[in-house]
């Protein structure tokens, strides 16, 4: 019995050491909230403006510009510049996800990437779970890299949002 025991062990640290270990967190509701925030990124990259709106609250406060948007629409249409042209001007995914109120409020972090790949920012954003049940960006706000982002995001992940 504790020969297979000892296998089985053996065999699962084995696997742990040779598979790559997965960026996104293991807990349902922080993988939940790690989903979300990638599909958040997606409509950059799918140059959906549309879809991007319906992420953001209706009291969402976006520190994007000179001063703070507060509202959907207002944050729709600063970011619609960003929307334009047929490449994505940059691109982002988390790095870090969890809920601040469980159930409630929740807190996603990451990595911003220029056209060309160059890491040029982090952002910061907290979500609310809204009476529809769908959690949507209340607060964002972007800053600079520090080292060790440098040192951990030199390149894109592509794998970071799989």
């Amino acid at each position: 019995m504790i020969a297979p025991l000892l296998r089985l062990g053996a065999f699962v640290g084995l696997m742990a050491a040779v598979l790559p270990s997965q960026a996104a967190p293991q807990a349902t509701a922080d993988a939940e909230l790690w989903r979300r925030e990638c599909a958040f990124a997606a409509t950059m990259a799918d140059r959906d403006l549309q879809a991007f709106a319906g992420f953001v609250s209706e009291q969402a406060v976006f520190h994007s510009g000179p001063t703070p948007l507060k509202g959907r629409e207002a944050v729709r249409s600063f970011w619609q510049r960003f929307y334009t042209e047929a490449a994505a001007p940059f691109s982002w995914y988390p790095d870090q996800a969890e809920l601040l109120e469980p159930g409630r409020l929740a807190y996603t972090s990451g990595p911003v990437f220029g056209e060309d790949g160059r890491l040029i920012g982090r952002f910061h954003t907290i979500w609310r779970k809204e009476s529809d049940g769908t959690w949507r960006v209340l607060l964002d706000h972007g800053g600079t890299p520090d080292a060790k982002d440098r040192e951990r995001h030199a390149r894109p992940d592509p794998e970071a949002c799989r």
